[in-house]
C-alpha cells in the first residue's frame, strides 16, 4: 500500500489500484452472477476476508496455500497506523451518516495524526457520481475505503477507478465502519484465531446478515468441494 502511494505520487503508478475481498458471499455471487465474476476478475489485488478461502487453499491440492486470513475489519487498523508512519491520507465513503460521521472520528482518536482527508454517506445514485469523483480528488486522499456491500461496492470501484487523479488504491471494505464505532460486535479472539468468527456473525449481527451466512456459506462450501473433486478425477 505504502509503495503503491509513493508510485502514484511520482506518476509511476498510473491509475487507482482496486482492492477486493473474497470470502463465502463472493464465492457463491461469483460462480452465479456473471457480472460479479467480471469484475472480481479485474480486481488488482483480491484478499482472503473469510475463513472459507484460508481453508480451501488448504485443502485443494495445487494452489498455492493461504497462511491467514486478512480481515478487513482488521486491515483498516493496520493501515491506518501506516498512513499516520507514512503521511497517508483516507477517504470514508459508505454507511448512513451517522456511522461514517462516528468512524471518521473514532479512527482519528484511536490514531492520532491520522489524514482523513473526506468522507461522505453511501447513500447516492449514479447521478450524483461525478460530484462525488470530484471531491475524492479534490481532497488528494490516497487510499479510498468504499464500504456500499457486495456486489455494489466492486462495481463502484471499478467504474470510478479511471477517473480518480491521486488515489493509489481503492479497498472495498463493506460494513467496517460499524465494527469500528462498535456498532457490530466483533467475535472473542478465540474464534478469530479458530476461523469461527463467521458463527458469531450469525448469531449477532444484523439479520440480513444471518440470512446470508446461512446461504452463502454453504452454497461457498459446496462450490469448493466440487472444484477439488473435479480436480482429482482429471487426474485420475
Amino acid at each position: 500500500m505504502v509503495e503503491d502511494v509513493k508510485q502514484r505520487r511520482s506518476g509511476q503508478l498510473g491509475r487507482a489500484l482496486t482492492v477486493f475481498s473474497s470470502n463465502a458471499h463472493a464465492i457463491s455471487a461469483y460462480s452465479t452472477d456473471e457480472r460479479f465474476t467480471k469484475v472480481m476478475n479485474s480486481a488488482d489485488i483480491v484478499h482472503a476476508d473469510g475463513q472459507i478461502v484460508v481453508w480451501a487453499s488448504k485443502f485443494i491440492k495445487g494452489q498455492p496455500r493461504i497462511p491467514e486470513r486478512t480481515a478487513t475489519t482488521d486491515f483498516i487498523h493496520s493501515a491506518a497506523k501506516v498512513a499516520v508512519k507514512n503521511d497517508l491520507s483516507f477517504y470514508l465513503l459508505g454507511g448512513v451518516e451517522e456511522i461514517n460521521r462516528d468512524c471518521t472520528e473514532k479512527l482519528k482518536d484511536l490514531y492520532p495524526g491520522l489524514k482523513i482527508a473526506g468522507r461522505r454517506n453511501g447513500y447516492f445514485d449514479e447521478s450524483e457520481e461525478d460530484a462525488i469523483i470530484e471531491d475524492i480528488n479534490a481532497s488528494g486522499a490516497d487510499i479510498l475505503w468504499v464500504g456500499l456491500g457486495k456486489p455494489k461496492e466492486q462495481y463502484f470501484a471499478a467504474r470510478i477507478a479511471p477517473k480518480l487523479e491521486n488515489c493509489a488504491w481503492i479497498v472495498t471494505c463493506g460494513g467496517c465502519y460499524h465494527y469500528i464505532v462498535g456498532d457490530y460486535a466483533r467475535a472473542p479472539l478465540w474464534m478469530q484465531k479458530s476461523g469461527l468468527e463467521w458463527l458469531h456473525r450469525i448469531a449477532t449481527g444484523p439479520r440480513y446478515l444471518i440470512k446470508r451466512y446461512v446461504h452463502t456459506i454453504p452454497h461457498a462450501l459446496s462450490i469448493v468441494l466440487r472444484k477439488d473433486i473435479s480436480r482429482r478425477l482429471r487426474r485420475q
